[in-house]
């Protein structure tokens, strides 16, 4: 099935020249239609206006504010409508976390989306706990010192019946995955990726490009689980250097050979980690 602009996202909005979120938030509606009930603006990338039903309170109460809409739905015996929940990375790992997992532990019948741009953008550029390691943010200006939370794995063993790590570059892939989403009943939650050039201190021309990259150097591995059920989506013959992802970036410019060789060897022990679980249930 082709995947067909439907002019859900309106033109117009208050992100930074190069931001992913836009492009995210069109492949989501692209694919889900009109008949969405949106809760979360999803971070600073989810400033473009819209068609569609859009609630947002303060980011630490993006799930429950969903669960409530969820729950009006049920009551009135409307299936025809998805929930979508949307939080950017400190929302959902941090300030949020607890309903988060609430939601999740109830099975709310929701679709969640982290747009994850690795740390607290739209308030200055502090980290958050989806922050990589030694990465620089205003609050980490050495490098972050610990490594990042494997959120989507944390959620998978709220033991939801779906979850999965998707990015824009790989287009279709994300895609096939919220299809899916959409026709499982219960809580699914779906972690993207969204480059943010103001905080990766990045080229704005080069977002897809680094989103691409993480994937084709293991920093950011594709899979879903459903039911427990572990799947790679993308594996590739060979990974490219570690630092063809990093070196773009200037918040990682303070890091030496030895410190991104540390990384390529943290990334190789994650990827490691996840092809014994390939093709195996987790639960």
């Amino acid at each position: 099935m082709a995947l067909k602009e439907n002019n859900i996202i309106l033109p117009g909005g208050t992100t930074c020249p190069g931001c992913s979120g836009p492009t995210i938030h069109r492949i989501i509606y692209n694919v889900l239609g009109q008949n969405v009930i949106q809760f979360g603006g999803g971070g600073c990338g989810g400033g473009s206006p819209r068609t569609v039903p859009l609630y947002s309170l303060h980011h630490s109460g993006v799930a429950s504010g969903a669960t409530g809409i969820v729950k009006a739905l049920e009551a009135q015996g409307r299936t025809n409508i998805t929930v979508i929940a949307m939080a950017g990375d400190g929302g959902a790992s941090n300030t949020s976390f607890g309903k988060l997992s609430a939601a999740a532990l109830r099975n709310d019948n929701m679709i969640f989306f982290t747009l994850d741009n690795e740390a607290y953008m739209n308030t200055g550029v502090q980290k958050s706990d989806l922050t990589p390691y030694n990465a620089w943010t205003r609050t980490t200006p050495m490098g972050k010192s610990t490594k990042k939370m494997d959120l989507p794995m944390i959620m998978n063993y709220h033991y939801v019946p779906y979850v999965a790590t998707v990015t824009p570059a790989f287009h279709m892939d994300m895609v096939r995955k919220i299809r899916k989403a959409k026709e499982i009943k219960g809580f699914k939650y779906i972690h993207v990726l969204e480059p943010c050039p103001t905080g990766w201190r990045s080229d704005p021309s080069k977002s897809i490009e680094l989103s691409r990259l993480a994937v084709q150097t293991g920093i950011w591995p594709l899979y879903e689980i459903e039911n427990g059920d572990f799947k790679i989506s993308y594996k590739p013959r060979e990974f490219k250097p570690v630092a063809e992802y990093l070196k773009p970036q200037r918040r990682f410019r303070h890091l030496d050979e030895d410190s991104i060789q540390e990384i390529q060897q943290l990334h190789k022990d994650d990827w490691e980690r996840l092809l014994r679980k390939d093709g195996t249930n987790i639960w």
